[in-house]
């Protein structure tokens, strides 16, 4: 397999996203309250609420929020990994 960098995006996107949902379902079924503190504290960086911009013929609306917990720094990690051994 060659290796570039849209690969490697791939591979961070993926795991990223994989952690999130596992996650997102780890904290609505997990049985005890320190587990769902660890996996539902997040970081939302971003642009919330969006941006809007009205220019009467028409409207522009620019936003953006990443929700990173736990979970999904370890599936950007396991991509990364992943990504180097294949």
């Amino acid at each position: 397999m060659k290796k570039s960098g849209w690969s490697l995006l791939g591979f961070i996107f993926i795991g990223g996203l994989l952690g999130g949902m596992l996650g997102e379902i780890l904290t609505v079924f997990s049985p005890s309250e320190p587990i769902q503190t660890i996996f539902a504290r997040s970081l939302s960086p971003g642009i919330d609420p969006p941006l809007t911009i009205n220019l009467v013929l028409f409207k522009i609306t620019i936003g953006f929020l990443l929700k990173i917990n736990l979970l999904t720094i370890l599936g950007i990690l396991l991509g990364i990994y992943l990504y180097k051994n294949i």
